[in-house]
């Protein structure tokens, strides 16, 4: 999280929501209960005053995965799970869907799509409203439709007097927040609720009319129970492509020829650097992959044995001057821990452009940002950069000597970046020198950098 307000707010939050901990347990239990979320454990002091100290021993680095796994974990009202999800989910950087195509949206929907089945509408509604907002009506008021369930039963399924657009306007759809509409109109075209594929793919092609004026799209990213799966994604994502050859682990510039330039079959000479030749699916490239892919080319028949001596292989091909680039590459692996495997590779030293010629020989030409220090391909066609910026960056004779060419250079590079579909991060390697401060330093971004992108467990 990025701001003292919005880490003080949640944690609020949560100490009202474990508080419930000291309630439900004995002090035997309590212990498990504690370890279930992956708060610490406190043994000394009442039921009530153990679960607050535990709560306060939680680092503000780990407060979204602690609420993440309330959220799995617990049972709550739907009023402060959705107060949770909204802390959790706005960390993502969600699309901005601004109210006026939300109506647009909801105009272009027939109500017969949606309540095909009615069961599977209302429990998916479930899951992001507070349709029961007044449990108690039917017996206070048993001749009344009290709640938003039962107004949404009469009005919008049993005697459909309410066009879509009400049906949003009672549920707090259009003044939402994005990542709470957004998650919502995926699970509204989803297989599980409409049961038909065809039907799917044209209430998502009707949506995509109107969320395109919002630089975002629909996009089909998978399957799920063989129904095609759909994500709110922006638009330069929706037609990224996919990686065709992942060279890295290439400290020096690496010798390649064509074996085939009409089929763009490539061959690096030597071991200097690495080639990852499998297809880079929708879930891009994971340790599991990589490991995979690595244990099997290596011939490796013991998964420990692929994995130790991989992680050697790459963190050997990282400059022996930047100890930034080192710290960067050990802190990212000892953070995610045991959880690396299902996440993204931090792929060192890649290359991005290849020219047979030298900079100085293509003059003006020239590709700028030719090797990248660490690449994550994330989900979605998601790329991002990471750099460690030393002197050499913005000096010459050796770092006495501002450079204002040079500075001129990576700045230009970083935009022919963006505009080509990547994020860039940069650190300063001073931020990284010293092995404690780089461990901070990723502690605190790590996760806000895979939240924002959607690419945690």
């Amino acid at each position: 999280m990025t701001k003292d307000g919005e880490r003080a707010g949640l944690r609020l939050l949560l100490s009202g929501i474990v508080a419930v901990l000291g309630e439900t347990n004995t002090h035997k239990t309590l212990t498990g209960a504690l370890a279930e979320l992956g708060m610490p454990p406190v043994d000394e002091g009442s039921k009530r005053v153990r679960v607050e100290h535990s709560l306060a021993r939680v680092p503000d680095g780990d407060l979204l995965r602690l609420a993440e796994r309330v959220l799995q974990t617990q049972s709550l009202g739907a009023s402060i799970r959705n107060r949770l999800q909204d802390m959790v989910w706005a960390q993502a950087s969600p699309p901005e869907i601004p109210m006026r195509i939300r109506r647009e949206m909801a105009r272009a929907i027939n109500s017969p799509v949606l309540v095909q089945h009615t069961a599977r509408f209302m429990k998916m509604l479930d899951r992001f409203w507070d349709v029961n907002d007044n449990p108690f009506g039917e017996l206070l008021f048993p001749r009344h439709a009290t709640s938003l369930r039962d107004k949404i039963e009469q009005h919008y399924i049993r005697n459909p007097d309410w066009s879509t657009e009400e049906l949003f306007e009672e549920l707090g759809a259009f003044e939402a927040g994005d990542a709470r509409f957004a998650r919502f109109i995926e699970a509204a075209v989803a297989g599980d609720v409409l049961l038909d594929e065809t039907v799917q793919r044209h209430l998502a092609e009707t949506l995509n009319e109107h969320l395109r004026a919002a630089a975002v799209e629909l996009r089909e990213t998978g399957t799920d129970g063989g129904y095609p799966r759909f994500t709110l994604l922006p638009a330069q994502l929706a037609l990224s492509r996919s990686p065709k050859n992942v060279i890295f682990a290439a400290p020096t510039k690496p010798d390649i020829r064509f074996r085939s330039a009409v089929d763009n079959d490539i061959e690096v000479l030597g071991d200097d650097a690495l080639v990852y030749d499998r297809t880079v699916t929708d879930d891009g490239i994971r340790w599991r992959d990589l490991q995979s892919w690595w244990q099997e080319t290596r011939q490796i028949e013991d998964a420990s044995e692929a994995k130790k001596t991989l992680y050697a292989r790459l963190r050997g091909s990282l400059p022996a001057n930047s100890p930034g680039q080192r710290n960067l590459f050990d802190s990212y692996h000892r953070i995610l821990g045991a959880e690396v495997y299902d996440m993204p590779a931090l792929l060192p030293e890649v290359w991005l452009h290849w020219d047979p010629k030298t900079v100085r020989e293509r003059g003006p030409q020239a590709l700028l940002c030719f090797r990248m220090d660490f690449l994550l391909l994330l989900p979605h066609g998601q790329r991002v950069v990471l750099e460690v910026d030393g002197s050499q960056h913005y000096t010459r004779d050796h770092g006495r000597t501002p450079d204002t060419g040079k500075y001129a250079d990576m700045v230009a590079g970083d935009r022919d970046l963006r505009l080509s579909g990547y994020e860039v991060y940069r650190f300063g390697h001073d931020e990284l020198r010293d092995e404690t401060s780089a461990h901070a330093h990723m502690s605190d971004f790590l996760p806000r950098l895979l939240q924002r992108h959607g690419a945690t467990n």
